[in-house]
């Protein structure tokens, strides 16, 4: 028999793993006192608290949040689905999302889903049948069999980086439209008149590119065949992506003034091939990102880009999950957080 304090001896009962009756043994409580700690702290007494922490540090307990979940309902974790983990854009909103989360007691974890082939239906069956308490998708939900299976499972979601009148259930994003027609006026009142497009081939880029083309035609900004030069690389978009693609686009456009690009990763590429070409920027190129990422202000000359408030965007999602999750009411479940157009030198 141990005696309060003695770390136990893996046994033929113990040897899959310490149990929390072995954490009690070790802290001289009962395990109902050790539950207490772990799911409801505020209820024991400091002295208590300190002496079962203590034994928890001594073993190295982890306790088993799956059976605990099964059996409160609640996992404390919450699941983001990004088509990437690499995509500098997200960052923001995932750095957003886990302090707000943990503020609150969740974790978060990331699933990817890709771009091309999307793995969005089985990576959201994997997660939905392992109960997390929320779901956060970066973008709107395409799939109607992934609507059916989420609704039905009745796990609270946000879509993000993303605006529609049909929500699955709960979104915080901005326009991608509107953003590309303001860059293409934007562009226009800047005395640019020969516009062109290097972006990505992922969904959402690709609308904010459809807007900015019928708004540079509108305004006369194209090409002697009245359309407007596209560019179309792998998503996510890269830089080397960005520097070919500026490369084919003035050999075959070598009137082109100016390039909204799919992201400041892209624009990046533009940037260091125009000065390889000898093309100034922004005399005779204008350059125009997105993202405004921490290095868009640095380069040289400065991007100007389109910024959209990442943290923000991540820390309403938290919060509208917290809230469901608690029962209380979201009083705006949808969310437009906007966008700008930050301009510097390269535009």
């Amino acid at each position: 028999m141990s005696a309060p304090g003695d770390t136990p001896k893996r046994t033929r009962r113990t040897k899959g793993g310490l149990t929390l009756i072995d954490v009690a043994r070790v802290a001289g409580v009962a395990p109902i006192t050790v539950s207490r700690v772990l799911n409801s702290p505020d209820k024991v007494s400091p002295d208590l608290l300190q002496k079962v922490r203590a034994a928890i540090a001594a073993t190295g307990y982890v306790p088993n949040l799956l059976a605990g979940g099964l059996a409160s309902t609640k996992s404390r974790m919450i699941a983001a689905i990004l088509p990437t983990i690499a995509g500098s854009v997200f960052l923001d909103m995932i750095q957003a999302l886990t302090d707000t989360l943990a503020g609150s007691g969740y974790q978060l974890i990331l699933g990817q889903a890709g771009y091309e082939n999307s793995r969005e239906d089985e990576l959201l069956e994997a997660i939905i049948g392992r109960r997390p308490d929320g779901i956060v998708l970066a973008g709107i939900m395409r799939s109607e069999q992934g609507r059916r299976r989420l609704q039905a499972s009745g796990i609270p979601l946000v879509e993000t980086w993303d605006l529609t009148d049909t929500p699955a259930d709960m979104l915080v994003g901005f326009s991608h439209e509107d953003a590309g027609q303001a860059v293409a006026e934007f562009l226009y009142q800047r005395g640019r008149r020969r516009a062109a497009v290097i972006s990505a081939s992922d969904e959402r880029a690709q609308r904010r590119n459809r807007t900015f083309a019928q708004a540079a035609v509108r305004l006369d900004m194209h090409g002697p065949d009245g359309t407007i030069p596209f560019h179309t690389i792998p998503a996510p978009g890269t830089a080397a992506g960005g520097r070919a693609g500026l490369r084919a686009l003035l050999k075959a456009h070598p009137d082109v003034d100016a390039v909204f690009c799919s992201s400041d990763m892209v624009a990046l590429g533009v940037l260091t091939e125009a000065r390889v070409l000898g093309v100034d920027v922004p005399e005779r190129l204008a350059v125009v990102g997105l993202g405004d990422h921490a290095f868009a202000a640095e380069l040289y000359p400065a991007l100007t880009t389109v910024r959209v408030d990442g943290r923000a965007m991540g820390a309403i999602a938290a919060r509208f999950l917290i809230d469901r999750i608690a029962g209380t009411p979201v009083a705006e479940p949808v969310r437009d957080i906007g966008f700008t157009i930050v301009e510097r030198d390269s535009a």
